[in-house]
């Protein structure tokens, strides 16, 4: 599903550099990211994506060089074949609870927006809660109902990898629960693979593997 090999990554104008050997992780995996702030755990999320490139090295997920890839096939790639739920949510205030969801489906000319598709988004939406609030508009909704909308429409598109950068972290016990059972029941589903930003120790315990990044200097294989 993923592999990196001799990966560094620089920002412009900063001292920050994350290295990382070799790390593969197969398919069906439930991993978790952790280490101190700064130390790249969310560019570690945004190299899979294809958000950004490694200033050296390679990063693949399921086969495709991401790195090699133009910026739009990158976007491409990422709309069609990864969930990503962003640390700030990424969402669209003007547009209501289910456009949000269906959004994926009009970025990609690929995607086909079906009244199948639909159905799953409002499916989705009542797994999280959410049922009663299609029709808001994301300026209306609690931070904790944001990120709820933003895990549907991470996963509305059926994706192989889902990328969770602090998924539960505005999340009242109750919710944190039920977001992880529609998550785990999605990999157990699809066979699909999760990478997961998480300061919730918690959490970790429900997962199979833990990376420290600040301490991934050898090859790893999860």
């Amino acid at each position: 599903m993923i592999d990196i090999h001799r990966l560094t990554f620089r920002y412009r104008d900063s001292d920050f550099c994350l290295r990382i050997p070799a790390l593969h992780i197969a398919t069906g995996t439930k991993a978790a990211i952790v280490g101190p702030s700064g130390c790249g755990k969310t560019t570690l999320t945004h190299l899979l994506a294809g958000i950004v490139v490694p200033t050296e090295g390679q990063v693949s997920v399921n086969g495709v060089r991401v790195h090699q890839l133009s910026d739009a096939a990158r976007r491409a790639f990422r709309i069609a074949h990864i969930g990503f739920v962003f640390q700030d949510f990424a969402l669209l205030d003007y547009l209501t609870v289910l456009d949000n969801i269906l959004h994926p489906y009009r970025l990609n000319k690929s995607l086909r927006l079906t009244a199948r598709v639909r159905d799953y988004a409002i499916s989705l939406a009542a797994m999280m809660g959410l049922e009663d609030k299609l029709r808001r508009r994301i300026q209306h909704l609690s931070q904790g109902e944001r990120q709820r909308v933003a895990i549907c429409r991470a996963l509305i598109t059926r994706p192989a990898l889902l990328l969770a950068d602090e998924a539960t972290g505005n999340l009242d016990p109750a919710n944190k629960e039920r977001i992880l059972k529609v998550l785990f029941a999605y990999m157990h589903d699809h066979h699909a693979t999760l990478v997961a930003v998480t300061h919730d120790e918690a959490w970790l315990a429900a997962f199979g593997s833990v990376i420290d990044l600040c301490h991934l200097t050898q090859p790893t294989t999860l």
